[in-house]
């Protein structure tokens, strides 16, 4: 048998040997089961053979699957092995192809599998656990490398695969293509629902991590020409008044910034609340927490991001998770560009002040010596969920921010088309980021002068915060100002203080106080949450912000409230920082709280909760 690998990939992350072959399209034939709470089906992995010395072995990503039958070209094969477990990325699975195939050829690999309850990428919601408690529900979160676990593939994002869906279920179905037809599959029994076939292309290559699906009851409405909310029936209208003002005009924004965006339609799925993300950037349908369905459209600058996203990282996408900060700075900037665009300039900075403020926060839980702050980071052997923090997101934006600086704004937007024409549907890693960078100002004498003052190894692999910018601070200086009013444990405070305030001004007010090296008392933490309305605000920005304060002071009073929101909400943003303030003051009440909210949360969440309490 040939060698697995003639050569390392890049992506240290996945167990196949995608640099022998590649994945160029995926056909999911699958049931959605919520009785046994499992996929059921086949899914065919069309693999071309891209070396010149014929490769007998392809070898798959796989993860608690149970795989019943593989076929080669039409022919089934005893030929195949799933080998044991290794950790974290779990089982590799061989299949043989006897004689190999020369350099161009396809093979396709059709597997019959079921999901099992070890499944990390997907969750199940009973009936109760739902907002109207009527119907079942069940969606997918496959990044970082929990594709595998729903079946087998190249989980890595150096390799890109178009889609063909078939989707079996009784309740509506989103995924992340576009819908080309439903059709009546089986009727139902008297006390069941008929089992409809949802189908549905996804024409654009994309990586494995943005394979996505969502069963449930599920409405829909307009927010635009070319955008769609999906929502339970209850929630719907307010999520279209939520949505419905900002979206097209953020994707006019972007394509002025980029180009025509790619992908046709660009809908938003708000999804039950134990969503573990504040969106996840699925082509076609965006995957949203509902905490950004606030009442008040402060929080919809998540819309923006994700956006953002349909060209930064799914149609350009960093060629492993050693080099997130491809996606996600890239993304973040693009984010606070829109948001400039659509508010005003110093709104860029206002944002980035409170980002400032999130990356010293993971700088500190890490450790500004840790290997996960530096931008270009070692996951050899890693989890690369251990490794999320905002730390890709704000030192690749500052990296960015920097370098737009450098070389003068009208000379780098011309370098952003440029960009993500040079990369369109295709992987890079930072070193193809930094010699695409430098060509194109080659022959630009002062960009390129400019650019021989970065320090491209201090902004790559130094640990820590990177270099703090003057910031335009108009936005938030008069929060700063309340907040210097707080450094007197006497303050009497009023609602007046606040008002006109955008709830992102009550935000940087918050963070402010979080950064008092003594805490404030427990009668200042009261009169706060009374005084500016912290207590029973829907926007749990503001919320989980307060509950921090007053868990530091050592407040009391907030300790109910803070379990009774970590029951409610699973955004890994707001839970895990709660968890670990909540452990501090009340560990029992830490303990117990998740031990009775642990199968409301997400498994990817659920494990990192885990991990930070101890348990």
């Amino acid at each position: 048998m040939a060698s697995a690998s003639i050569n390392m990939p890049r992506d240290p992350n996945t167990l196949s040997n995608y640099n022998n072959w590649r994945t160029k399209h995926t056909i999911a034939d699958l049931d959605i089961d919520f009785k046994q709470q499992r996929l059921t089906g086949t899914v065919t992995l069309q693999l071309e053979s891209i070396t010149e010395k014929e490769s007998e072995e392809i070898i798959l990503d796989t993860s608690f699957l149970d795989i019943q039958e593989i076929s080669v070209n039409g022919s089934k094969t005893d030929h195949w092995k799933v080998a044991d477990r290794f950790e974290p990325y779990g089982s590799p699975l061989s299949v043989r192809v006897p004689g190999g195939a020369a350099k161009g050829t396809i093979v396709a690999v059709a597997i019959a599998l079921a999901t099992t309850e070890k499944c990390t990428a997907l969750q199940w919601m009973a009936p109760s656990q739902t907002s109207n408690k009527k119907f079942p529900y069940m969606f997918s979160q496959c990044q970082a490398i929990h594709n595998r676990s729903v079946f087998p593939c190249q989980d890595t994002p150096d390799v890109k695969s178009t889609y063909d869906f078939k989707i079996r279920s009784p309740l509506p179905v989103v995924a992340s293509g576009l819908a080309t037809g439903a059709t009546l599959f089986e009727h139902g029994k008297d006390d069941e629902l008929g089992t409809l076939q949802y189908s549905f292309k996804q024409e654009i290559p994309m990586p494995s991590y943005l394979f996505a699906l969502a069963s449930g009851d599920i409405a829909t409405a307009s927010i635009g020409p070319r955008s769609l909310v999906s929502t339970g029936p209850e929630e719907l209208s307010e999520a279209k008044w939520e949505l419905e003002a900002d979206t097209e005009k953020f994707i006019q924004v972007a394509e002025k910034l980029i180009y025509s965006y790619k992908w046709t339609q660009y809908n938003v799925l708000v999804l039950p609340p134990s969503f573990p993300y504040g969106g996840m950037e699925n082509p076609v349908f965006t995957f949203a927490t509902p905490t950004i369905i606030s009442g008040d459209r402060e929080n919809v600058d998540v819309i923006a991001h994700e956006l953002s996203h349909s060209w930064s990282g799914n149609l350009v996408s960093n060629a492993s998770w050693e080099h997130f900060w491809l996606n996600e700075g890239w993304t973040t900037y693009l984010e606070r560009r829109i948001g400039a665009a659509v508010h005003g300039e110093p709104h860029r900075d206002f944002s980035a002040i409170i980002g400032w403020k999130a990356l010293q926060d993971s700088v500190a839980q890490y450790g500004d010596d840790h290997e996960f702050t530096k931008l270009v980071i070692d996951l050899k052997g890693k989890d690369p969920d251990d490794a999320f923090s905002s730390i890709p997101y704000e030192k690749g934006f500052h990296f960015l921010y920097y370098l737009e600086k450098l070389v003068g704004k009208s000379a780098w937007d011309k370098f952003i088309p440029h960009y993500f024409t040079t990369w369109m549907k295709k992987s890079l890693d930072s070193y193809d980021f930094k010699a695409t960078l430098l060509d194109f100002f080659a022959s630009d004498k002062e960009a390129s002068k400019a650019l021989e003052a970065v320090d491209w190894d201090s902004w790559f692999y130094k640990p820590g915060l990177p270099p703090k910018p003057d910031f335009d601070t108009s936005i938030v200086d008069k929060c700063y100002a309340l907040a210097d009013k707080w450094e007197s444990n006497d303050y009497k405070p009023q609602p007046s203080d606040v008002e006109g305030w955008s709830a992102n001004q009550i935000v940087v007010f918050l963070e402010k106080i979080q950064l008092f090296k003594t805490p404030i008392p427990v009668s200042q933490s009261k009169a706060m949450g009374s005084a500016y309305s912290l207590t029973n605000t829907r926007n749990v920005e503001l919320s989980s912000r307060y509950f921090g304060i007053g868990l530091t002071s050592k407040d009391e009073s907030v300790y109910q409230p803070t379990a009774e929101l970590l029951g409610k909400v699973g955004r890994m943003k707001f839970v895990r920082p709660l968890y670990r303030k909540l452990e501090k003051v009340d560990r029992e009440l830490a303990v117990a709280t998740f031990e009775k909210n642990k199968d409301f949360y997400h498994p990817i969440c659920r494990a990192q909760v885990e991990k930070d309490l101890g348990v």
